[in-house]
């Protein structure tokens, strides 16, 4: 269920309480919750998730993505959570791809090539094309 982006991320469709124990045997050290309250009915609310993973000594950060796209902020909230985070991190949406493209997003910010994201993400299942303008961007600028 957890699709490995690099060495430190992973990402999923929406997880349970229960997804929080396989996160944590699985060395998972911050939760990034990238969906919407009430986007779906049959979603885990965001306060549920957070109070699971915190009593399993995780961190949790809600960044939560539209289908209206990414803001300049939420690509800075997602690179200052990776930043910050001690250890693996677990980011999910309803299926995940929101949450590989702002990491990948967050990625470009900081300087890294569009092109390894963009394989990363393949072999992830993910598939950056709809934002490359945007990472192209974004890494030209942290250079």
């Amino acid at each position: 269920m957890f699709r490995k982006l690099d060495d430190r991320v992973s990402a999923s469709p929406q997880i349970t309480v229960d997804d929080i124990a396989a996160a944590a045997g699985q060395g998972v050290r911050m939760i990034v919750n990238n969906r919407p309250e009430g986007e779906s009915e049959d979603q885990t609310p965001g306060d549920t998730i957070a109070d699971a993973a915190r009593a399993a000594g995780m961190d949790y950060v809600a960044i939560p993505i539209t289908h209206a796209g990414f803001s300049e902020a939420q690509v800075r909230a997602m690179a200052d959570a990776l930043a910050a985070a001690q250890g693996p991190i677990l980011a999910y949406c309803r299926s995940g791809t929101r949450s590989t493209l702002l990491w990948a997003l967050a990625e470009a910010s900081t300087g890294a090539s569009p092109d390894d994201l963009a394989a990363k993400a393949a072999a992830a299942g993910y598939d950056l094309s709809p934002i490359r303008a945007m990472l192209d961007m974004l890494s030209s600028r942290s250079g």
